[in-house]
């Protein structure tokens, strides 16, 4: 009888052991937020087929299992229980929205499930949350780094046009928060809604303000692209910054010659190909980029590299954990320390479940329709 229960054991034991690493992933591929969506599942898709196609990870495959929310975060939090309790996954990668990853979250710190966000929004790791992650740089650090370079052009006087979304919102906030620390004042704050098409009695509200000396917007999708090209119908001729929201050539094709002289943070990926050889994050950069294009035919985005390093971290954190248990990969991710990714350079902790730097930004002005760093 003891040899029979510990063959089973036994067989037990081994089909645990080559059972596949169950990833989920809730994305917005249709929806508003598409443009973020669709880039990040075709990553996931690419990059597991590559995993499976080297043998796996731990020599186990990689099952991959991924629901659309549409950009709604009701939908968000109702996959993610599908996710936990009838998939019963190992990890989650997403959401692709602030909103959507808030929605989930109250689930995977119950379940005890790590969970890897694409999103900007500085509420998912702060505070920090025990098991949830993300890979995006904050909208704070979008802030900074764009107030950085407006200190340094004595910049202190600024129009803010914020989305009423959950990104821009939060965008907003952060820009009031931490304005006075750089010197700035913002001497009009307009906000517009995600489903705008003309946005211009916000702009003649900046544009008539006394001594305003620049424009700031910070939302996602087409709304910016409106803004950028009702400033030039509007004749604005302040300088004009984004944020990392509208990093990809997608803004490029909306916004057309409205687009030119816009600054904003951005991502290494958007440069790829003009990155020195000595960058920490040329190969990186360059692999994935190789990979995406070859697989697609079409420049990857920022947002699927935000992706791209979501699913690296996560079964870098499971091999140092040599298991998929919870506790023991969530414990893994906060240990990650020099991880060089498509983003940037990791440093995860206790106390930072994001473990990025403004170093990780870089710094872009569109020329002549393309990305040039601004020295």
């Amino acid at each position: 009888m003891a040899g029979s229960l510990l063959a089973s054991f036994a067989l037990g034991a081994a089909a645990q052991g080559n059972a596949p690493i169950k990833v989920g992933s809730v994305l917005s591929v249709t929806g508003p937020a598409a443009f973020l969506g669709e880039p990040e599942l075709k990553t996931l898709q690419l990059q597991v087929e590559r995993l499976n196609a080297a043998g796996g990870v731990l020599g186990r495959k990689i099952e991959f299992i991924h629901y659309d929310d549409g950009g709604e975060a009701g939908k968000a939090n109702a996959f993610a229980k599908r996710l936990l309790e009838s998939d019963k996954v190992d990890i989650i990668l997403g959401a692709s929205t602030t909103g959507a990853t808030m929605a989930m979250a109250p689930l995977v710190e119950k379940a005890g499930v790590p969970l890897i966000s694409l999103a900007g929004g500085v509420v998912i790791v702060e505070p920090v949350k025990k098991w949830l992650f993300k890979t995006p740089h904050s909208d704070r650090m979008a802030v900074e780094k764009v107030f950085t370079d407006m200190k340094a052009r004595n910049l202190t006087k600024i129009g803010l046009l914020s989305e009423t979304s959950g990104f821009g919102q939060s965008g907003r906030k952060e820009a009031q928060a931490v304005a006075s620390k750089y010197g700035i004042e913002l001497v009009a704050d307009e906000t517009y809604g995600p489903k705008d098409s003309d946005i211009t009695a916000q702009l003649t509200k900046i544009k008539n303000t006394a001594g305003v000396q620049a424009v700031f917007v910070f939302g996602l999708g087409q709304g910016p692209a409106v803004a950028a090209k009702n400033i030039a119908q509007l004749g604005i001729k302040l300088p004009h910054y984004q944020s990392h929201g509208v990093a990809s050539d997608e803004f490029i094709k909306l916004a057309g010659t409205a687009a030119e002289g816009v600054r904003l943070p951005s991502p290494a990926l958007l440069i790829a190909n003009t990155l020195p050889a000595n960058d920490p994050q040329k190969g990186p950069v360059s692999t994935y980029y190789k990979a995406y294009k070859d697989k697609y035919k079409e420049e990857p985005s920022t947002f699927g590299g935000y992706a791209q390093d979501a699913l690296a971290l996560a079964m870098d954190a499971i091999k140092r954990a040599g298991s998929t248990d919870g506790e023991k990969v969530r414990a893994a991710l906060e240990q990650t320390k020099g991880f060089v990714g498509v983003t940037g350079v990791f440093n995860m902790s206790a106390t930072d479940h994001m473990g990025l730097d403004l170093s990780a930004f870089r710094l872009l002005e569109i020329k002549g329709g393309e990305w040039v760093t601004v020295k």
